[in-house]
């Protein structure tokens, strides 16, 4: 497997793209604005978006990759999410009053776009790549996803804030080799954290308390506001576990 961070931030600016990661060619995990550097040809690769939840800065692409690319495929874009999900798109985005619903187009026999729910804990397995839902604890229904080579996982927890179901299914991944984590927020922003259900350099620092698996950790999904000062509260705070920042167009091979 190959895992190409298109987007990582929390916002947009710059260089910024929010979040969006591609599995070798033909997989998203999430689709934010970093979507959008790909280029044509790469757009229409791609058959399969898993999405952690309905929030925009993981969803925005969704729409502009089916309207640009539909009309070049052969078979529709699945987009899989857990049923709640699937609904909020159904009714706040594919709805055609913010977009026209492609699911429909050009009929509903021959869509361009479909969608496949998701459970929590029930494995899909595509081309030989295993792909979980995992739990998470958001102001929306949300999930994290699990994938696996059969030689290694990575385990994406989404957005998320304090979860003691996720980190218990993270114990039980006997080939795990990386682990990609929110932190939004600073310290100085704890109770929103707590209140928007994400984490904070503390309240990540109980979360990976409860870890007791070995993997390398990248921390995600920055406020670019605080970047500097969120990276800061990390490193001084959770050295143990040596955690780094997750980078733009950075790699993975497991």
């Amino acid at each position: 497997m190959r895992l190409q961070v298109l987007g990582c931030s929390g916002g947009i600016g710059g260089q910024l793209r929010t979040t969006a990661l591609l599995l070798d060619d033909d997989v998203l995990i999430d689709a934010g604005t970093g979507v959008g550097d790909l280029s044509m040809d790469a757009l229409a690769k791609i058959d399969h978006i898993f999405v952690t939840h309905s929030h925009l800065d993981h969803v925005t692409s969704i729409p502009f990759l089916v309207d640009t690319v539909g009309g070049m495929r052969d078979r529709p874009l699945t987009v899989y999410a857990l049923a709640e999900t699937i609904a909020d798109l159904k009714a706040h985005l594919f709805n055609w009053i913010l977009w026209p619903d492609f699911t429909q187009i050009p009929s509903p026999e021959r869509p361009m776009l479909r969608f496949s729910p998701v459970e929590v804990g029930k494995a899909q397995t595509i081309a030989g790549r295993t792909i979980t839902p995992m739990p998470a604890n958001h102001v929306v229904p949300a999930v994290g996803y699990r994938l696996d080579s059969g030689r290694g996982s990575l385990v994406f927890t989404g957005d998320t804030g304090s979860s003691e179901e996720l980190w218990q299914e993270v114990n039980r991944i006997e080939n795990l080799r990386y682990l990609i984590v929110e932190t939004a927020f600073s310290n100085a922003e704890r109770a929103l954290a707590i209140r928007a259900k994400h984490l904070c350099p503390s309240l990540l620092d109980e979360q990976l308390a409860m870890l007791t698996r070995q993997a390398e950790i990248f921390i995600t999904h920055l406020k670019p506001r605080e970047g500097d000062m969120i990276t800061r509260e990390i490193n001084e705070g959770a050295l143990r576990w040596g955690p780094k920042i997750l980078q733009h167009q950075q790699v993975f091979e497991f």
